[in-house]
């Protein structure tokens, strides 16, 4: 009805929105940016302002890359903060990269 009455057209592939990424995908990723920022600079004694660049490889034949700028300093203090709260496999991840808790 709409295709013939307003003239509109259903979206194309390219136009319609990614999906959501999930929470624990969100945190995934962001932990992938602690490790590498770990692994460059021996510790986990991030600035609050600090924002780490990474290459998220995107689910299937792996040529989907795409660049993120994550807010890493933030993310550490809020999962210091939340401490009480994480599950311990996620407190056990972030304790194995030196993750200072106080």
């Amino acid at each position: 009805m709409c295709e013939h009455i307003l003239g509109i057209q259903p979206a194309t592939e390219h136009e319609k929105p990614k999906p959501r990424t999930s929470q624990a995908d969100k945190w995934a990723i962001n932990h992938t940016a602690a490790r590498q920022y770990y692994q460059r600079e021996g510790h986990l004694h991030i600035p609050r302002k600090h924002i780490e660049t990474i290459v998220v490889t995107g689910s299937g034949d792996g040529e989907d890359q795409e660049i993120r700028d994550l807010r890493l300093g933030a993310w550490i203090s809020n999962q210091r903060s939340r401490a009480t709260t994480l599950s311990p496999e996620r407190a056990e991840q972030l304790s194995a990269i030196s993750m200072r808790w106080t």
